[in-house]
Protein backbone atom coordinates (compact mmCIF):
# COMPACT_ATOMS: atom_id res chain seq x y z
CA UNK A 1 0.00 0.00 0.00
CA UNK A 2 1.54 3.26 -1.22
CA UNK A 3 0.34 7.18 0.05
CA UNK A 4 -1.73 8.83 -2.46
CA UNK A 5 -0.31 11.99 -3.78
CA UNK A 6 -3.19 13.75 -1.88
CA UNK A 7 -2.05 11.99 1.25
CA UNK A 8 1.39 14.09 1.17
CA UNK A 9 1.15 16.77 -1.42
CA UNK A 10 2.56 19.37 1.07
CA UNK A 11 1.26 18.36 3.97
CA UNK A 12 2.55 15.21 4.89
CA UNK A 13 5.05 16.30 7.51
CA UNK A 14 7.07 13.49 8.74
CA UNK A 15 8.67 13.97 12.75
CA UNK A 16 7.58 17.75 12.68
CA UNK A 17 10.58 18.33 10.23
CA UNK A 18 10.80 16.68 6.79
CA UNK A 19 7.57 17.28 4.33
CA UNK A 20 7.27 14.46 1.65
CA UNK A 21 7.93 15.72 -1.84
CA UNK A 22 7.36 12.61 -4.34
CA UNK A 23 7.47 9.28 -4.42
CA UNK A 24 11.21 8.27 -6.17
CA UNK A 25 10.86 4.05 -5.80
CA UNK A 26 9.22 0.69 -4.35
CA UNK A 27 9.85 -2.39 -3.60
CA UNK A 28 8.40 -5.67 -2.18
CA UNK A 29 8.82 -3.99 1.16
CA UNK A 30 7.41 -0.54 1.34
CA UNK A 31 7.80 2.85 -1.10
CA UNK A 32 10.40 5.41 -1.19
CA UNK A 33 10.03 9.12 -1.25
CA UNK A 34 11.89 12.26 -1.28
CA UNK A 35 11.41 14.40 0.90
CA UNK A 36 12.57 17.68 2.46
CA UNK A 37 13.90 19.24 6.11
CA UNK A 38 11.55 22.28 6.43
CA UNK A 39 14.38 23.63 8.95
CA UNK A 40 17.42 24.02 6.06
CA UNK A 41 15.87 22.89 2.65
CA UNK A 42 18.03 20.00 2.60
CA UNK A 43 17.12 16.97 0.70
CA UNK A 44 16.51 13.19 2.26
CA UNK A 45 14.93 9.68 1.44
CA UNK A 46 12.27 7.89 3.08
CA UNK A 47 11.10 4.68 3.62
CA UNK A 48 7.39 4.35 4.29
CA UNK A 49 6.26 1.04 5.83
CA UNK A 50 2.30 0.31 6.62
CA UNK A 51 1.79 -0.35 10.17
CA UNK A 52 -0.24 -3.17 9.35
CA UNK A 53 2.07 -4.62 6.76
CA UNK A 54 2.23 -8.39 6.81
CA UNK A 55 5.56 -8.80 7.36
CA UNK A 56 6.92 -5.44 8.60
CA UNK A 57 10.87 -4.68 8.69
CA UNK A 58 11.61 -1.60 8.83
CA UNK A 59 11.92 -1.55 12.49
CA UNK A 60 14.71 -4.28 12.34
CA UNK A 61 16.44 -2.27 9.16
CA UNK A 62 16.80 0.76 11.21
CA UNK A 63 18.08 -1.41 14.56
CA UNK A 64 20.73 -2.67 11.99
CA UNK A 65 21.35 0.65 10.74
CA UNK A 66 21.71 1.92 13.96
CA UNK A 67 24.73 -0.72 14.61
CA UNK A 68 26.17 0.00 11.11
CA UNK A 69 26.25 3.55 11.75
CA UNK A 70 29.86 4.96 11.39
CA UNK A 71 31.20 2.97 9.04
CA UNK A 72 32.73 3.93 5.49
CA UNK A 73 29.47 3.75 2.91
CA UNK A 74 26.75 3.46 5.55
CA UNK A 75 24.13 5.98 4.89
CA UNK A 76 23.38 8.10 7.77
CA UNK A 77 20.26 7.51 9.55
CA UNK A 78 18.47 10.96 10.70
CA UNK A 79 14.84 9.81 11.83
CA UNK A 80 12.76 6.32 12.92
CA UNK A 81 9.58 6.32 14.23
CA UNK A 82 6.01 5.86 13.68
CA UNK A 83 3.59 8.58 11.47
CA UNK A 84 0.04 8.32 11.07
CA UNK A 85 -0.65 5.05 10.01
CA UNK A 86 3.22 4.27 8.87
CA UNK A 87 6.75 2.94 10.02
CA UNK A 88 8.81 5.67 8.94
CA UNK A 89 12.83 5.19 8.54
CA UNK A 90 14.60 8.63 6.83
CA UNK A 91 18.11 8.67 5.47
CA UNK A 92 20.63 10.11 3.49
CA UNK A 93 19.48 10.55 -0.07
CA UNK A 94 22.02 9.02 -2.45
CA UNK A 95 22.95 8.85 -6.50
CA UNK A 96 22.05 5.79 -8.74
CA UNK A 97 23.06 2.56 -7.83
CA UNK A 98 25.46 0.26 -9.97
CA UNK A 99 22.50 -1.61 -11.46
CA UNK A 100 21.48 2.16 -13.23
CA UNK A 101 25.66 3.20 -13.77
CA UNK A 102 25.59 -0.07 -15.63
CA UNK A 103 23.09 0.58 -17.98
CA UNK A 104 23.80 4.27 -18.48
CA UNK A 105 27.34 2.58 -19.87
CA UNK A 106 25.81 0.23 -22.34
CA UNK A 107 25.54 -2.58 -19.94
CA UNK A 108 29.32 -3.29 -20.03
CA UNK A 109 32.10 -1.50 -17.75
CA UNK A 110 36.08 -1.48 -18.15
CA UNK A 111 38.04 -3.56 -16.43
CA UNK A 112 39.37 -0.43 -14.78
CA UNK A 113 36.24 0.53 -13.29
CA UNK A 114 35.01 -3.36 -12.62
CA UNK A 115 38.44 -2.70 -10.32
CA UNK A 116 37.88 0.19 -8.37
CA UNK A 117 34.46 -0.42 -7.43
CA UNK A 118 35.83 -4.08 -6.78
CA UNK A 119 37.94 -2.48 -4.52
CA UNK A 120 34.98 -0.70 -2.29
CA UNK A 121 32.39 -3.55 -2.81
CA UNK A 122 35.15 -5.50 -0.94
CA UNK A 123 35.57 -2.90 2.05
CA UNK A 124 31.66 -2.59 2.69
CA UNK A 125 30.95 -6.34 2.65
CA UNK A 126 34.05 -6.52 5.10
CA UNK A 127 32.69 -3.77 7.48
CA UNK A 128 28.99 -5.72 7.75
CA UNK A 129 30.76 -8.41 8.57
CA UNK A 130 33.15 -6.83 11.12
CA UNK A 131 30.08 -5.81 13.03
CA UNK A 132 29.06 -10.04 13.06
CA UNK A 133 26.11 -9.45 10.18
CA UNK A 134 26.11 -10.55 7.08
CA UNK A 135 24.13 -8.92 3.90
CA UNK A 136 22.37 -12.12 2.19
CA UNK A 137 21.34 -10.07 -0.70
CA UNK A 138 24.50 -8.50 -2.50
CA UNK A 139 23.64 -7.52 -6.19
CA UNK A 140 24.14 -3.97 -8.35
CA UNK A 141 20.57 -2.42 -7.54
CA UNK A 142 21.78 -2.62 -3.71
CA UNK A 143 25.09 -0.86 -3.79
CA UNK A 144 24.76 3.19 -4.59
CA UNK A 145 26.99 6.06 -5.50
CA UNK A 146 26.73 8.77 -2.86
CA UNK A 147 26.12 12.99 -4.30
CA UNK A 148 28.10 16.05 -3.34
CA UNK A 149 31.21 15.57 -2.58
CA UNK A 150 30.90 11.78 -1.63
CA UNK A 151 29.93 11.27 -5.52
CA UNK A 152 32.94 8.72 -5.63
CA UNK A 153 31.79 7.05 -2.83
CA UNK A 154 30.40 3.75 -2.89
CA UNK A 155 27.21 2.83 -0.33
CA UNK A 156 25.93 -0.29 0.49
CA UNK A 157 22.33 -0.45 0.99
CA UNK A 158 19.12 -2.41 2.06
CA UNK A 159 19.53 -4.73 5.07
CA UNK A 160 15.88 -6.26 5.45
CA UNK A 161 17.59 -9.30 4.99
CA UNK A 162 20.36 -9.68 6.65
CA UNK A 163 21.63 -11.72 9.60
CA UNK A 164 23.79 -12.03 12.87
CA UNK A 165 26.14 -14.79 11.97
CA UNK A 166 27.69 -14.70 15.44
CA UNK A 167 27.23 -12.95 19.01
CA UNK A 168 29.22 -10.36 20.08
CA UNK A 169 30.12 -11.44 23.44
CA UNK A 170 31.21 -15.00 22.99
CA UNK A 171 32.18 -14.62 18.71
CA UNK A 172 29.92 -17.72 18.89
CA UNK A 173 29.05 -18.73 14.78
CA UNK A 174 25.54 -19.71 13.59
CA UNK A 175 25.39 -23.85 13.62
CA UNK A 176 25.64 -24.89 10.16
CA UNK A 177 21.86 -25.86 9.13
CA UNK A 178 20.34 -27.48 5.82
CA UNK A 179 17.13 -27.41 3.59
CA UNK A 180 16.73 -23.68 4.22
CA UNK A 181 14.68 -21.36 1.50
CA UNK A 182 16.48 -19.42 -0.70
CA UNK A 183 17.32 -15.83 0.91
CA UNK A 184 18.06 -12.97 -1.84
CA UNK A 185 18.34 -12.66 -5.45
CA UNK A 186 18.70 -16.06 -7.54
CA UNK A 187 21.12 -14.11 -10.23
CA UNK A 188 23.70 -13.87 -7.47
CA UNK A 189 22.90 -16.40 -5.07
CA UNK A 190 25.67 -18.52 -3.94
CA UNK A 191 25.82 -22.07 -4.86
CA UNK A 192 25.24 -23.28 -1.24
CA UNK A 193 22.40 -20.68 -0.93
CA UNK A 194 20.28 -22.31 -3.75
CA UNK A 195 21.48 -25.77 -2.35
CA UNK A 196 19.70 -24.74 1.27
CA UNK A 197 22.48 -24.21 3.23
CA UNK A 198 22.65 -21.53 5.59
CA UNK A 199 24.36 -18.81 4.74
CA UNK A 200 27.58 -17.36 6.33
CA UNK A 201 30.61 -14.87 5.02
CA UNK A 202 31.68 -16.28 2.14
CA UNK A 203 28.44 -16.65 0.07
CA UNK A 204 28.05 -12.36 0.39
CA UNK A 205 31.91 -12.92 -1.32
CA UNK A 206 30.81 -15.31 -3.46
CA UNK A 207 27.73 -13.44 -4.81
CA UNK A 208 29.88 -10.27 -5.34
CA UNK A 209 32.35 -12.22 -7.47
CA UNK A 210 29.01 -13.21 -9.37
CA UNK A 211 28.11 -8.97 -9.91
CA UNK A 212 31.78 -8.85 -10.75
CA UNK A 213 31.70 -10.86 -13.65
CA UNK A 214 28.32 -9.62 -14.59
CA UNK A 215 29.70 -6.18 -14.96
CA UNK A 216 32.60 -7.62 -16.97
CA UNK A 217 30.78 -9.78 -19.34
CA UNK A 218 27.34 -7.66 -19.42
CA UNK A 219 25.21 -11.01 -18.56
CA UNK A 220 25.58 -13.67 -16.87
CA UNK A 221 24.69 -17.75 -18.04
CA UNK A 222 21.97 -18.36 -16.14
CA UNK A 223 20.02 -15.42 -17.24
CA UNK A 224 17.09 -15.29 -19.29
CA UNK A 225 16.10 -19.01 -18.41
CA UNK A 226 12.66 -19.86 -18.70
CA UNK A 227 10.75 -21.98 -16.44
CA UNK A 228 6.95 -22.90 -15.84
CA UNK A 229 7.22 -21.76 -12.00
CA UNK A 230 8.98 -19.56 -9.68
CA UNK A 231 10.99 -23.00 -7.81
CA UNK A 232 11.37 -24.44 -11.13
CA UNK A 233 13.44 -21.31 -12.70
CA UNK A 234 15.15 -21.10 -9.42
CA UNK A 235 16.14 -24.72 -10.07
CA UNK A 236 17.30 -24.03 -13.22
CA UNK A 237 19.46 -20.88 -12.59
CA UNK A 238 20.24 -23.42 -9.35
CA UNK A 239 22.05 -26.19 -12.35
CA UNK A 240 22.84 -23.95 -14.87
CA UNK A 241 25.15 -21.96 -12.25
CA UNK A 242 26.84 -25.56 -10.67
CA UNK A 243 27.26 -26.44 -14.21
CA UNK A 244 29.52 -23.66 -15.51
CA UNK A 245 33.17 -23.99 -14.41
CA UNK A 246 34.63 -21.04 -12.65
CA UNK A 247 37.31 -20.85 -15.69
CA UNK A 248 34.17 -20.97 -18.31
CA UNK A 249 32.71 -17.97 -16.64
CA UNK A 250 35.76 -15.97 -16.37
CA UNK A 251 37.18 -16.94 -19.79
CA UNK A 252 38.39 -14.10 -21.47
CA UNK A 253 39.34 -12.18 -18.54
CA UNK A 254 41.99 -12.03 -16.42
CA UNK A 255 42.67 -14.93 -14.01
CA UNK A 256 42.32 -12.59 -10.70
CA UNK A 257 38.70 -12.89 -11.21
CA UNK A 258 37.83 -16.99 -11.92
CA UNK A 259 40.72 -16.80 -8.34
CA UNK A 260 38.74 -14.83 -6.47
CA UNK A 261 35.53 -17.21 -7.21
CA UNK A 262 37.33 -20.34 -6.87
CA UNK A 263 39.06 -19.06 -3.35
CA UNK A 264 35.22 -17.79 -1.96
CA UNK A 265 34.10 -21.71 -3.02
CA UNK A 266 36.71 -22.98 -1.33
CA UNK A 267 36.15 -21.57 2.06
CA UNK A 268 34.67 -23.47 5.16
CA UNK A 269 31.02 -22.34 6.66
CA UNK A 270 32.36 -20.13 9.64
CA UNK A 271 35.96 -19.75 7.84
CA UNK A 272 36.72 -15.73 7.41
CA UNK A 273 37.51 -14.40 3.96
CA UNK A 274 41.16 -13.27 4.19
CA UNK A 275 39.56 -10.05 2.51
CA UNK A 276 42.80 -8.24 2.30
CA UNK A 277 44.47 -11.09 0.19
CA UNK A 278 41.21 -10.30 -2.15
CA UNK A 279 41.65 -6.72 -2.36
CA UNK A 280 45.62 -7.05 -2.98
CA UNK A 281 44.68 -9.50 -5.86
CA UNK A 282 42.47 -6.79 -7.84
CA UNK A 283 45.12 -4.37 -6.38
CA UNK A 284 47.92 -5.45 -7.78
CA UNK A 285 45.89 -6.51 -10.93
CA UNK A 286 45.40 -2.51 -11.40
CA UNK A 287 48.57 -1.55 -10.80
CA UNK A 288 50.01 -4.48 -13.51
CA UNK A 289 47.53 -3.45 -16.26
CA UNK A 290 48.92 0.05 -16.01
CA UNK A 291 46.03 2.48 -14.10
CA UNK A 292 45.72 5.02 -12.15
CA UNK A 293 43.21 5.52 -9.25
CA UNK A 294 41.82 8.73 -10.48
CA UNK A 295 37.84 7.95 -9.74
CA UNK A 296 37.62 8.51 -13.62
CA UNK A 297 34.75 5.68 -13.76
CA UNK A 298 33.24 4.73 -17.17
CA UNK A 299 30.26 6.79 -16.55
CA UNK A 300 32.55 9.95 -15.83
CA UNK A 301 34.26 9.65 -19.43
CA UNK A 302 30.78 9.29 -21.03
CA UNK A 303 29.90 12.29 -19.03
CA UNK A 304 32.83 13.69 -20.33
CA UNK A 305 32.34 12.64 -23.98
CA UNK A 306 29.11 13.98 -23.93
CA UNK A 307 30.23 17.53 -22.83
CA UNK A 308 32.51 17.48 -25.18
CA UNK A 309 30.49 16.69 -28.25
CA UNK A 310 27.58 18.76 -27.25
CA UNK A 311 30.22 22.28 -26.82
CA UNK A 312 28.34 23.81 -24.51
CA UNK A 313 29.68 23.68 -20.59
CA UNK A 314 29.10 20.73 -18.21
CA UNK A 315 25.95 22.69 -16.42
CA UNK A 316 24.41 23.15 -19.72
CA UNK A 317 24.81 19.48 -20.34
CA UNK A 318 21.35 18.20 -19.36
CA UNK A 319 18.94 15.73 -21.24
CA UNK A 320 16.38 16.61 -18.48
CA UNK A 321 13.57 17.99 -18.90
CA UNK A 322 12.65 21.12 -16.01
CA UNK A 323 11.93 19.23 -12.56
CA UNK A 324 12.05 16.04 -13.52
CA UNK A 325 13.84 14.06 -10.80
CA UNK A 326 12.42 15.58 -7.87
CA UNK A 327 12.94 19.05 -5.81
CA UNK A 328 16.53 20.13 -6.74
CA UNK A 329 17.12 17.59 -8.67
CA UNK A 330 19.81 15.97 -6.33
CA UNK A 331 20.09 12.02 -5.90
CA UNK A 332 17.78 9.52 -7.08
CA UNK A 333 17.34 6.96 -4.44
CA UNK A 334 18.18 5.18 -1.21
CA UNK A 335 17.08 2.27 -2.88
CA UNK A 336 14.76 -0.44 -3.02
CA UNK A 337 12.93 -2.68 -1.31
CA UNK A 338 14.46 -6.03 -0.54
CA UNK A 339 14.28 -8.62 -3.10
CA UNK A 340 13.84 -6.06 -6.20
CA UNK A 341 15.74 -5.36 -8.96
CA UNK A 342 14.08 -8.17 -11.58
CA UNK A 343 17.73 -10.02 -10.77
CA UNK A 344 16.05 -13.01 -11.53
CA UNK A 345 13.94 -13.65 -8.27
CA UNK A 346 14.67 -12.88 -4.55
CA UNK A 347 12.97 -14.41 -1.21
CA UNK A 348 13.73 -13.47 2.54
CA UNK A 349 12.55 -14.67 5.50
CA UNK A 350 11.24 -11.72 8.25
CA UNK A 351 14.15 -10.39 10.32
CA UNK A 352 15.70 -13.43 12.46
CA UNK A 353 13.28 -15.99 11.41
CA UNK A 354 13.01 -18.06 8.10
CA UNK A 355 11.45 -18.21 4.87
CA UNK A 356 9.05 -16.18 3.49
CA UNK A 357 8.50 -15.34 -0.06
CA UNK A 358 9.07 -11.68 -1.33
CA UNK A 359 6.91 -10.35 -4.21
CA UNK A 360 7.38 -10.96 -7.81
CA UNK A 361 10.47 -8.90 -8.48
CA UNK A 362 10.05 -5.23 -9.74
CA UNK A 363 10.78 -4.37 -13.09
CA UNK A 364 12.30 -0.99 -12.37
CA UNK A 365 16.05 -0.50 -11.16
CA UNK A 366 16.71 -0.05 -7.64
CA UNK A 367 12.85 1.02 -7.57
CA UNK A 368 13.50 4.13 -9.92
CA UNK A 369 9.69 5.48 -11.24
CA UNK A 370 11.88 7.88 -13.24
CA UNK A 371 13.29 6.90 -16.12
CA UNK A 372 17.01 5.62 -14.98
CA UNK A 373 19.30 7.33 -18.03
CA UNK A 374 17.62 10.33 -17.19
CA UNK A 375 18.41 10.00 -13.65
CA UNK A 376 21.91 9.01 -14.13
CA UNK A 377 22.44 12.30 -16.20
CA UNK A 378 20.87 14.65 -13.91
CA UNK A 379 23.34 12.94 -10.92
CA UNK A 380 26.58 13.12 -13.05
CA UNK A 381 25.67 16.74 -13.91
CA UNK A 382 25.45 17.92 -10.22
CA UNK A 383 28.75 15.79 -8.90
CA UNK A 384 32.06 17.59 -8.58
CA UNK A 385 34.86 17.04 -10.97
CA UNK A 386 36.58 13.60 -9.94
CA UNK A 387 39.77 13.83 -8.04
CA UNK A 388 43.05 13.82 -9.92
CA UNK A 389 44.84 11.74 -7.37
CA UNK A 390 47.02 8.89 -8.33
CA UNK A 391 47.64 7.31 -5.00
CA UNK A 392 46.83 3.81 -4.48
CA UNK A 393 43.57 3.02 -2.75
CA UNK A 394 45.54 1.56 0.01
CA UNK A 395 47.08 4.53 0.68
CA UNK A 396 43.40 6.74 0.12
CA UNK A 397 41.38 7.18 3.39
CA UNK A 398 37.91 6.75 1.84
CA UNK A 399 39.01 3.08 0.74
CA UNK A 400 39.08 1.59 3.97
Amino acid sequence: MSLTSKQYSGDFVIGGRYRLVKKIGSGSFGDIYLAINIANGEEVAVKVEPIRARHPQLLYESKLYKVLQGGIGIPHIRWYGQEREYNVLIMDLLGPSLEDLFNFCSRRFTIKTVLMLADQMIGRIEYIHSRSFIHRDIKPDNFLMGIGRHCNKLFLIDFGLAKKFRENRTRTHICYREDKNLTGTARYASINAHLGIEQSRRDDMESLGYVMMYFNRGSLPWQGLKAATKKQKYEKISEKKMSTPVEVLCKGFPAEFSMYLNYCRGLRFEEAPDYMYLRQLFRILFRTLNHQYDYTFDWTMLKQKNQHSSGVPPAAVSLLPSGSAGAGGAGVTAGGGAGAGGNGGATGPQPGGAGAQAQPPQQTQSGLQIPGERSVIRWLNETKPTSTSKRHPSHHSTLT
